[in-house]
């Protein structure tokens, strides 16, 4: 831990240097909620998001937070070791074409369902009426499977300094999460202000209890789309995994990891039962494996947590952005941002002035984050990248 700031009615624990004062305001506005319980926790690649900071932690006692989960709900990675310790050039082009042609990329679905693909499958007792968004969602969330969205999200191939390549994969729950989150959003508003608006409606922190019918149906909703985001990515996994078999025959895997990092959880923490909120957070229980990505220009991290309870048993889940979207897009210089990429020999997915807002440039030192947080994690395995695809 770099610092606490006890200015608040609870204490704000950074793991990081350097704060904007956006983010710090986000995080102040948490510190500040009369049900969040014990501190606020913010993460080494933390920066502003929609109320709450990405990069932040925040347990509560008694109510759920909609915007301290996020739009994209489950949202997270997985990766795949191979028994391939290198791949040509020629056969690396021919994997990312493959993967172009048939796994859809930014706001593409799906025309029909794919093979394969399976779509969670409601918990035991649970009926539409119980998942009202994801049922009205469900027949368009069948066309997603398989889908890798856009923004950040990438398909990676990478080499390991185990000597062996890799699969990593960054993608959420689609629309169907975002639906959800929307959803369960305008309700936590409309509850905050009917009593009392004990949360400022600009804090953009309004709460269900949990002891309510909202309360519990967001929790159940929510929990869908964690496991759709989590059999998304495994569909992705799946193709990708064919298409190498097409191009090495005798190629091997690995049992895959697969991590979320938008999600709400109860666990115990401080001697008490919570509701602990990670938004662009990875949880690091001890011995726990978290996959830690970098900018499409740097190198990815498989850790161990070490359990630490400060964090609320949590660690980054990225490098975290250094520059806004569209103020990459200002700022950065696309030759330059593609010259950094071709030195290191990556096929990358920069080609236009609006593709910047996903350069390398845009984001924060991983290896400053990755040492910021080393009472957090322990690394396991650096993943240098090879080849990107992004959504």
């Amino acid at each position: 831990m770099i610092e606490t700031i006890t200015t608040e009615k609870k204490p704000i624990k950074l793991w990081l240097k350097e704060i904007d004062g956006d983010t710090l305001t986000q995080a102040k506005n948490l510190a500040n909620l009369p049900f969040l319980f014990h501190h606020v926790a913010i993460m080494a690649d933390a920066h502003v998001g929609y109320g709450m900071p990405i990069g932040g932690v925040a347990a509560t006692e008694g109510v759920v937070i909609p915007n301290a989960v996020g739009v994209d709900i489950g949202c997270g990675v997985c990766a795949l070791q191979t028994s391939l310790s290198a791949l040509e050039k020629t056969q690396i082009k021919k994997l990312l074409q493959a993967i172009r042609q048939t796994i859809p990329l930014g706001f593409q679905h799906h025309k029909k369902p794919q093979p394969g693909g399976r779509m969670p499958e409601f918990g035991r007792g649970q009926t539409e009426k119980e998942l009202p968004v994801v049922a009205r969602e469900y027949e368009s969330g069948v066309l997603q499977l398989g889908t890798l969205g856009g923004g950040n999200h990438f398909i990676e191939l990478q080499q390991g300094d185990d000597g062996l390549l890799w699969i990593m994969i960054h993608s959420g729950s689609r629309n169907i999460g975002y639906q959800v989150a929307k959803h369960y959003n305008r309700l936590a508003a409309d509850h905050n202000k009917a009593h009392g608006a004990i949360v400022p409606g600009k804090w953009q922190l309004d709460y269900l209890p949990l002891d309510s019918e909202q309360g519990q149906r967001y929790l159940g909703e929510m929990h869908y789309c964690v496991q759709f985001a989590a059999a998304n990515r495994r569909a992705m996994l799946g193709r990708v995994r064919e298409i190498l078999l097409d191009i090495e025959p005798s190629m091997t895997f690995s049992t895959p990891f697969d991590v979320a990092h938008n999600y709400a959880a109860r666990e115990q923490h401080f001697g008490r039962e919570v509701l602990v909120h990670r938004k662009g957070a990875t949880r690091a229980a001890a011995d726990e494996i978290g996959l830690i990505p970098g900018s499409q220009g740097s190198v990815s991290y498989i850790v161990r947590g070490l359990g630490n309870p400060e964090s609320f048993f949590s660690c980054s889940h990225g490098a975290g952005r250094k520059l806004g979207r569209k103020q990459a897009q200002r700022e950065l210089d696309l030759q330059t941002e593609i010259g950094r990429l071709e030195r290191q020999g990556i096929l990358h997915s920069l080609r236009h002035k609006r593709d910047l807002e996903e350069a390398a440039g845009a984001y924060k030192d991983i290896t400053q984050v990755i040492n910021n947080q080393r009472d957090l994690v322990a690394v396991i395995t650096t993943l240098q990248p090879l080849a990107v695809v992004k959504g």
